[in-house]
């Protein structure tokens, strides 16, 4: 098995065990993070309808460095979700390490308003 092939396999284990123990509803969305190499991605999505309330990535932002264009996406989700009312969600790694910039993009929500 080549190597990459091994690291989003293990990824993926990881990403459903969260996902079995993190559901989002209507009142509390699923905040997911999806890290790429290039660029990072949020969406609050509520599972019982299987529909994303909101949405932001850092691929527009230029000019800072990925830790920090990842905090203002955050902050960016959590200004979209406070203008539709929502200030609670459950955070979903998505099979990442809670570090860097996934972790950027957690502080910059909660400075936005959301909370954990």
């Amino acid at each position: 098995m080549k190597h990459s092939n091994k690291k989003t396999n293990m990824r993926k284990r990881r990403q459903a065990r969260v996902r079995s123990r993190v559901f989002g509803t209507a009142q509390t969305p699923r905040l997911a993070v999806f890290r790429s190499n290039k660029f990072i991605y949020a969406q609050l999505i509520n599972d019982d309808l299987g529909v994303t309330l909101a949405s932001s990535t850092d691929a527009g932002l230029k000019g800072k460095t990925k830790v920090l264009r990842a905090k203002e996406a955050g902050k960016i989700l959590a200004k979209s979700a406070v203008e539709k009312k929502i200030t609670k969600t459950v955070f979903d790694r998505g099979g990442f390490k809670y570090a860097g910039r996934v972790k950027a993009l957690a502080e910059g929500a909660r400075e936005g308003g959301l909370k954990f």
